[in-house]
């Protein structure tokens, strides 16, 4: 698991100074990999375990069922499920009963990793889409026509109904294949302290790589009665990035729009954060330098300054109206657990001043608070911000 740590250099990369959460069971070591080599501190906290069902009976009722009366069509949707699949059959001695039937249907792959996994089985696919959608493998069923046809779906962690409803409505004979199933993780701490993270604002972003994995979290602050908070984190201040648009369905469904890459790679998500999260990060020309406000650092004139919780609390009410006084008392409401004493303030933005390297850029106004010192020409883009 990945503890979320912070790396300073000079050669930071375009991630550093923000922090992103890793949702994933699957694959979270190389997701967490690429997020720390641009420079991100990673949160993980997986959402979900996937159980196996190599010793499941409903999986070797419809193995043997499949052998028994052979289907018309076969989609397989993941290449993981269809190696367990097949890896099961074989633990069962029905391997090569179930390579000699689905060689004689008409076998969907959806996406080129599923198609690699049905030729590593020694079959060939009849067909793949470009897009990796289970909609356009849909279309092409419902297009040929499905009627009195027998279709077996390969599922993957959790019901289709969306398309199986659509195939059943259209005619056809559905046998669902559960190669394994999406439970919620064994331990809940990590996921509850992702919530808790995503809640307060701790994570800039939030990456998915499946929908069971959305919908856990989702439920899982439901159970705890954060969904309200997380939602609103979500829809204003910390980024929600799908891996694909399935990803996003849970998420959408709560009114949570989401941020997609065009190739549902774990590559092409990791480039998105690189070009999103900079590009919502507020720039301002301050007492000469260009700072750039990020989830736990600050850029400073292109260096990298690592800022505590409580100076970032204060720098992001400052920065809400650059150049503009701001209270004493208003920054303590800002400063998280602070209580009623404004000498509070005084120590955090003295720590806050100390990381920045640069004390001139906030200005103490006596008796009335604090300011950035925004350059004056700047002063009519920001008045009223």
């Amino acid at each position: 698991m990945y503890e979320q740590q912070q790396t300073v250099s000079p050669d930071h990369g375009p991630l550093a100074g923000f922090t992103v959460g890793v949702t994933a069971a699957r694959r979270a070591d190389e997701l967490g990999a690429l997020l720390q080599r641009r420079g991100a501190s990673v949160l993980h906290a997986p959402a979900l375990r996937i159980v196996p069902l190599a010793d499941d009976s409903e999986l070797l009722a419809a193995t043997k069922e499949l052998i028994d009366h052979a289907p018309d069509v076969v989609v397989a949707t993941t290449a993981i499920g269809f190696r367990g699949w097949v890896e099961a059959a074989d633990g069962w001695g029905l391997g090569e009963a179930l390579i000699a039937r689905l060689r004689g249907v008409e076998l969907l792959a959806r996406g080129p990793k599923v198609k690699g996994a049905v030729r590593a089985a020694g079959l060939t696919e009849e067909w793949s889409p470009s897009s990796e959608s289970m909609a356009e493998v849909l279309e092409r069923l419902l297009a040929e026509g499905v009627q009195g046809r027998r279709v077996a779906v390969q599922l993957h962690g959790e019901p289709l109904p969306g398309f199986v409803e659509a195939l059943r409505e259209a005619g056809a004979e559905v046998v669902g294949v559960p190669v394994y199933r999406w439970m919620p993780p064994e331990d809940i701490g990590p996921m509850d302290r992702l919530l808790d993270a995503t809640v307060s604002r701790g994570v800039d972003a939030l990456t998915f790589t499946s929908a069971p994995a959305a919908a856990s979290l989702l439920n899982r602050a439901e159970e705890r009665g954060l969904l309200p908070e997380l939602l609103a984190a979500l829809n204003h201040d910390v980024m929600p990035a799908c891996v694909g648009p399935v990803t996003a369905l849970p998420l959408q469904a709560r009114g949570v729009e989401t941020v997609q890459p065009e190739r549902f790679r774990l590559g092409p998500l990791v480039q998105l954060l690189c070009r999103e999260l900079p590009g919502r990060a507020r720039t301002l020309p301050i007492a000469g330098h260009r700072v750039e406000i990020r989830g736990h650092a600050v850029l400073v004139d292109g260096a990298l300054r690592p800022v505590p919780p409580a100076g970032m609390s204060l720098l992001r009410a400052l920065s809400r109206r650059p150049g503009w006084v701001v209270a004493r008392a208003d920054l303590l409401r800002a400063l998280p657990g602070a209580g009623r004493d404004e000498h509070a303030v005084e120590t955090a933005m003295a720590r806050l001043r100390s990381s920045l390297g640069a004390p001139k850029l906030i200005q103490t106004v006596v008796k009335r608070g604090y300011r950035l010192a925004l350059d004056p020409a700047s002063d009519a883009k920001y008045a009223d911000s």
